[in-house]
C-alpha cells in the first residue's frame, strides 16, 4: 500500500527543518582561546635579538620575520599550488564505478508477437528473466575530450601568471617595507638620542626656571628679563617636547616591522657619525628606463594583458566542435551474461552553437578589458615617472635640508663652547648656559631628523627605481647572520 501523501509531507518537512543550519556565533572561551594562540605564535620561532638593534639587523629581520611579508609569501605559495593542480586538468578523465543491485523478485520479461498468422499483440514467449535478484558491477571509464584539453592548457598557462603576479605583489611589498624599515630605524636612533639628553637636561631646566622665578619675586632681576628668560627656555622646552612627540612611534614602528615583541624593550644601534648616502649614478632618463622595467606595477599590468590575451585564444576555441573519445573496461557479476567482461569505447562531437553566435560578445569583452588594461599601464608608467622624479626632487632638498641642519647644529656647538668657557670664566650666568645647551640639544635633534629624512629620500628613489636590497633573496631559509651579511652589500647601479 502506498504511503499517505499527508505522511509523505510530513517527513519530508520533518527532514527539511532537521537539515536547517543556524549561525553559531563563536563563544568568549572560543575567542579566549584563538587569540592566547595567535599572541603566542606571533613572535614564536624567531632568533632572539642580541645585543643593540642596527639597521642591517632590522632590514634582515623584516625580510624573514615581518609578518604582512609573510602573508604575500602565502598568496604566492596559494597560486603554485592552483597551477599544480590545473596541470591535472590537463589529463585525462578516469572515473571508477562499482555498484551492487538487489531486488525482492525477478524481473522477469515477455515479448508479445506483431507479425504471423496469430493475433497481433499475442505473447510470443513465455515470461523469463536474463538477470540474477543480486548483481555485482565494476567499470573504469577514460575520457578525453580534445577541446576541454585546449581550454585547460589555456587556463593553466594563466595559472601560471597568476603565480607571477603574486611574486611581483610580494615583491612590492618588500620594497615598501624596506623603505619603511630604513625610515623607521634612524627616526628611532633620533628619538633615542634625544631621550637620552633630555633626561640629563630636565633637571636643569627645572632648576633654572625655579632661579629665574625666584629673581624675578625677590627683585634681584628686573621682572621682564626674568620673563623674557623664562620665556626662552619654556619655547625651547616646548619644541623639543613637539620634536619628542613626532619621534615618538618610531621604535614601536621599527619593532612591529623587525616582528619584535611590542612588550620586549630593546636598544637601538647609535652610529657614531653620519655619512651621507652616495650618489645613484643615473641621468633622469637611465633612472626612469630602469624603474618602468622594474617596477612590479607594470609587470604585473604586462602579465595582465598576457591572461587576457589567452581568454581571447579560449573564447575561439569554444566555437569549435568537441570531440571526446572514451574506454572503458567493465564487469558484471550477473551469470546469465555470455561474456561477463568486456571493454567498450567510443567517440562523440558536440557543438554548442550558442558559443559560436556569443563569440561577436566574448571578443568584444576581451577587447574592452584590453583597452582598460592598456589604460592601465599607461596610467602606471605615468605615475612610476612621475614617482621617479618626485623621488630625485626629495632627494636633492632633502641633502640640502640635511647640510643646512648640519651646518648650523655645528654653528650651535661652536657657540656652547664659547658660552662654556665664559661660564668658567664667570661672564655669563648658569642660566644663559642651560639656554644654549636647550638649543644646542634642538639642532641636534633637527640635524638627526633631517638625516633620517635624507635615507628615508634615498630609500624612497630607489624603491620609485624598483631597486630594494634583498627582494629576491629566500629569507625564510636563511639565518639572520646571512641575510644581514647578503644585504650589506652596496647596490651598484648601472649609468645609462
Amino acid at each position: 500500500m502506498p504511503p499517505h501523501p499527508i505522511a509523505m509531507v510530513l517527513i519530508c518537512g520533518l527532514l527539511v527543518s532537521g537539515c536547517a543550519i543556524q549561525p553559531e556565533p563563536l563563544t568568549a572561551e572560543d575567542l579566549s582561546v584563538f587569540a592566547a594562540d595567535k599572541q603566542a605564535r606571533v613572535t614564536a620561532e624567531q632568533e632572539p635579538l642580541a645585543g643593540q638593534l642596527t639597521l642591517d639587523e632590522a632590514m634582515a629581520r623584516a625580510l624573514k620575520y615581518n609578518l604582512d611579508k609573510e602573508v604575500e609569501v602565502m598568496h604566492a605559495i596559494v597560486a603554485e599550488q592552483q597551477l599544480r593542480v590545473a596541470h591535472f586538468s590537463l589529463l585525462p578523465g578516469a572515473v571508477s564505478n562499482a555498484g551492487y543491485a538487489d531486488r525482492s523478485n525477478y524481473s522477469g520479461g515477455s515479448s508479445v508477437q506483431i507479425i504471423g498468422p496469430r493475433e497481433l499483440g499475442s505473447q510470443s514467449l513465455t515470461s523469463s528473466t536474463s538477470s540474477e535478484l543480486q548483481v555485482k558491477t565494476a567499470d573504469i571509464k577514460f575520457s578525453w575530450h580534445i577541446l576541454d584539453f585546449g581550454l585547460s592548457y589555456i587556463r593553466a598557462r594563466q595559472a601560471a601568471d597568476e603565480v607571477l603576479i603574486a611574486e611581483e605583489t610580494q615583491r612590492r611589498v618588500i620594497a615598501r617595507m624596506l623603505e619603511n624599515v630604513r625610515t623607521a630605524y634612524w627616526r628611532a636612533v633620533s628619538s633615542t638620542r634625544l631621550s637620552r639628553r633630555l633626561k640629563s637636561m630636565e633637571t636643569r631646566v627645572a632648576s633654572a626656571l625655579a632661579d629665574s622665578r625666584s629673581l624675578e619675586q625677590s627683585g634681584r632681576a628686573s621682572p621682564l628679563t626674568a620673563l623674557t628668560y623664562e620665556r626662552e627656555l619654556v619655547e625651547i622646552q616646548r619644541e623639543l617636547r613637539k620634536l619628542a612627540g613626532e619621534l615618538s612611534s618610531a621604535k614601536a614602528q621599527l619593532a612591529a616591522l623587525a616582528n619584535l615583541d611590542p612588550g620586549q624593550p630593546y636598544e637601538i644601534a647609535m652610529p657614531s657619525h653620519y655619512r651621507e648616502p652616495k650618489n645613484v649614478g643615473m641621468s633622469v632618463s637611465g633612472m626612469i628606463v630602469t624603474a618602468l622595467e622594474n617596477r612590479s606595477e607594470l609587470r604585473e599590468v604586462a602579465y595582465r594583458k598576457r591572461i587576457n590575451a589567452h581568454d581571447a585564444e579560449a573564447a575561439i576555441l569554444k566555437m569549435l566542435p568537441g570531440i571526446s573519445f572514451d574506454a572503458s573496461p567493465a564487469w558484471n557479476s550477473n551469470t546469465f551474461l555470455y561474456n561477463s567482461n568486456w571493454v567498450a569505447w567510443g567517440a562523440q562531437a558536440s557543438w554548442n552553437l550558442i558559443n559560436v553566435f556569443s563569440y561577436p560578445e566574448r571578443r568584444a569583452e576581451v577587447e574592452a578589458k584590453d583597452a582598460l588594461l592598456d589604460a592601465r599601464a599607461l596610467a602606471v608608467t605615468m605615475a612610476v615617472m612621475t614617482q621617479v622624479h618626485v623621488g630625485r626632487a626629495r632627494l636633492y632638498h632633502a641633502r640640502r635640508n640635511y647640510a643646512t641642519a648640519e651646518r648650523y647644529y655645528n654653528v650651535q656647538q661652536r657657540i656652547l663652547r664659547h658660552i662654556r668657557s665664559s661660564l668658567d670664566g664667570g661672564k655669563v650666568s648658569e642660566q644663559t648656559a642651560i639656554r644654549e645647551e636647550m638649543n644646542t640639544l634642538v639642532a641636534m635633534v633637527k640635524r638627526d631628523m633631517a638625516y633620517a629624512e635624507l635615507q628615508s629620500a634615498q630609500a624612497g628613489l630607489l624603491t620609485s627605481m624598483g631597486i630594494a636590497p634583498g627582494e629576491h633573496l629566500l629569507a625564510n631559509q636563511m639565518t639572520i647572520a646571512e641575510i644581514k651579511s647578503a644585504i650589506s652589500e652596496p647596490v651598484r647601479f648601472a649609468s645609462r
